[in-house]
């Protein structure tokens, strides 16, 4: 929905509602030997550093319009980085009109709305199984905001930033700010679910849930790759390395581990 700058809802002072989203992402990957776990966790901590996480935070702030104010980052031993970004206003005054819209936002190339009193952060979990061979790799990013764009804008890219197995996507709504005429409004936008927020062509890829309360203004969506093919789970061989019986058993405990994460429950 496009609206023309009548229609839009004026408000007294600044708009201070808190938007905030979170977005997880998982890669699994099936490590035989201890070597190959630790030379899985190695390539993790290389592929996604604290100063890659940086630049990776740097395009979302472009993307949303905000200003660096700071930031802090740290690469953990013996495995995991975090970085944590302090965004101020940024330079753009006017809201564009594709703000209001239920589409996926831009990648970094375009700059959107300026914000403030606001942060994004990002913590990494390299993770593995002490028994069945699998390791999986975890990001976990917040992008809090205060204005009248949506975090959610952010979403495509994020979801273009990472090798994902599985996602899931949280967006709520908090505070209230007020019309002219002094009535309370606790969201500012219309929104049905985080998946019109997510390219089509993502959206064939993944098989999707979600769970909405839309009277508190609370968004969940969760997302599983539909495709498996083994070999993009075999850290430095191929499937055909592997014995018939092997790829079977390989494949049931990946598939076992994809689906307790998606679902959020042991299954036995």
């Amino acid at each position: 929905m496009v609206l023309t700058p009548e229609q839009r809802i004026q408000l007294h002072g600044f708009n201070n509602l808190t938007k905030s989203l979170s977005f997880n992402m998982y890669d699994v990957c099936y490590t035989k030997t201890r070597e190959e776990r630790e030379a899985y966790i190695e390539y993790i901590d290389e592929q996604y550093n604290a100063d890659r996480l940086t630049k990776i935070l740097k395009n979302v702030t472009d993307i949303i319009g905000a200003h660096v104010l700071n930031i802090a980052k740290q690469d953990y031993v013996p495995q995991g980085s975090s970085v944590t970004i302090l965004v101020s206003e940024g330079p753009v005054v006017e809201v564009p009109t594709e703000s209001y819209d239920e589409s996926p936002g831009p990648l970094p190339e375009a700059v959107t709305m300026g914000l403030d009193k606001s942060h994004i952060t990002v913590h990494t979990y390299p993770e593995y199984h002490p028994n069945e061979g699998i390791s999986t790799f975890r990001a976990d990013i917040d992008v809090s905001t205060c204005g009248e764009i949506s975090p959610l804008k952010a979403l495509n890219y994020l979801i273009h930033s990472f090798d994902t197995d599985i996602m899931t996507m949280d967006y709520r709504v908090r505070g209230f700010t007020r019309d002219i005429n002094g009535d309370k409004l606790f969201i500012d936008h219309d929104i049905s679910s985080i998946q019109n927020y997510i390219p089509d062509e993502v959206q064939e890829d993944f098989d999707m849930i979600d769970v909405n309360i839309y009277q508190e203004n609370i968004f969940h969506t969760k997302c599983k790759l539909k495709k498996f093919d083994l070999n993009n789970y075999l850290f430095g061989y191929t499937k055909d390395k592997l014995s018939i019986e092997e790829q079977v058993q390989i494949t049931d405990k990946l598939t076992k581990e994809m689906d307790e994460i998606f679902y959020g429950k042991n299954i036995k």
